[in-house]
């Protein structure tokens, strides 16, 4: 136990050291090539964070919005009693849908004493219009998930990319090592180990970049595809809702909601 302990409290200075002897050791492409790598991880790593944070914000608030919705039997009560979840991307979806409801049956989606009311007493949508408020809610949830998604295309870079530059800085320095070789006629291990051993460390912190990122990337894509196909299952829900009590099915269209309501 005294033995693998030690073994390991020495592994690790050996390895920083490794490191920099490497960094110190490597060209001014690799040493460049290394400060864009160091920049790609800070960039990865902060997407990473950020969109973590985001994500499981709008988990929690479209879970409570969702609770909330269906607790309610009145499609349009959360919009007309001023209720806001703004990090759920469902919210979103309603909020457009119920605007446009708003617009098309009485002319202002804006919010008032008398909103309610009003509402009660609005004529049906006919089918048409209803048309127009699912248009609304298609239009919401693309935007949603434009905004969901943005900025990962700095992780998609990271991940293709950085092992790339990486295997670039390290064909570039072990280019120049076998070139300083035939320009002095000395090969042997002691002229060979530390240029290539400057350029190996580009690929390594090349694939330290793009593994996180890769995981990272994975697990993000996953939860957005959730989060897009609950807000689309969740258009279809509210635009079902929304057709049951404010648009009419008669030839005629003369009828008022609160006959069928």
């Amino acid at each position: 136990m005294n033995i693998s302990t030690s073994i390991f409290a020495l592994s690790v200075p050996l390895a920083a050291t490794g490191l920099f002897f490497a960094f110190d050791q490597a060209n001014l492409a690799g040493k460049v090539i290394i400060i864009l790598l160091a920049l790609g991880s800070v960039f990865s790593w902060s997407v990473i964070l950020t969109k973590l944070g985001t994500v499981r914000a709008a988990q929690r608030a479209n879970a409570a919005f969702l609770k909330a919705f269906r607790e309610d039997r009145q499609p349009m009560r959360l919009y007309s009693d001023g209720v806001r979840f703004d990090e759920s991307p469902s919210f979103v979806v309603y909020r457009a849908g119920c605007r446009e409801v708003a617009f098309q049956l009485l002319g202002s989606p804006e919010l008032d004493e008398t909103f309610a009311a009003r509402l009660e007493l609005a004529d049906r949508l006919s089918p048409a219009q209803m048309e127009v408020v699912n248009s609304a809610m298609e239009r919401a949830v693309g935007e949603t998930s434009l905004r969901l998604e943005d900025k990962m295309i700095l992780l998609a870079t990271a991940v293709s990319g950085a092992p790339f530059l990486g295997l670039l800085g390290t064909v570039w320095g072990v280019m120049d090592t076998f070139a300083g070789i035939a320009v002095t006629g000395r090969a042997s291990l002691q002229a060979m180990a530390p240029g290539v051993s400057g350029a190996l460390v580009t690929t390594v912190l090349g694939l330290l970049v793009a593994i996180p990122a890769m995981f990272g990337y994975n697990f993000l894509v996953t939860s957005l595809k959730g989060l897009n196909v609950q807000m689309e299952n969740f258009a279809a829900e509210l635009s079902s809702e929304l057709g049951h009590r404010y648009v009419r099915h008669d030839a005629g269209g003369l009828e008022k909601r609160g006959v069928l309501g």
